[in-house]
């Protein structure tokens, strides 16, 4: 196992360590083992670890990118599931998509809440980081 593996395993599990383990032994991983260790090594490994911005920082900006591209629902999930676990609140996501609705137009925005309308609308789900 590569550093830049471990250091990735080591900052996804700080966001969501059941998701994390679920990724590593998941269908990505059985039928493209070695993308699934890029996802690993340079996102969460090379990019994610980086200092210069908090994991906070990182989620939300995931979350407003996922959300504006429109087409990323099962990894916006993710990333709203993992939200709890760094301090973002329901407010700050919902402030976040009310922001990109600015610059990705209303219907991504849109798109994005109902995507997460179950995980918006369940106190305890954002508050446990529940998946």
């Amino acid at each position: 196992m590569s550093d830049r593996y471990r250091r990735g395993i080591d900052v996804a599990e700080k966001l969501a360590a059941e998701k994390i383990s679920h990724f590593v032994d998941s269908g990505v991983a059985e039928v493209a083992p070695d993308f699934a260790r890029m996802v690993i090594e340079f996102a969460f490994g090379d990019v994610y670890a980086r200092d210069t911005l908090d994991l906070r920082s990182r989620e939300l900006i995931a979350i407003a990118v996922l959300a504006a591209t429109g087409i990323a629902g099962p990894q916006l999930r993710l990333h709203v599931e993992s939200a709890a676990s760094v301090g973002i609140s329901k407010a700050d996501i919902i402030e976040v998509l009310i922001q990109v609705s600015i610059y990705a137009g209303f219907p991504a925005s849109l798109n994005a809440l109902s995507s997460c309308h179950d995980l918006l609308t369940n106190d305890d789900c954002l508050a446990a980081a529940c998946g």
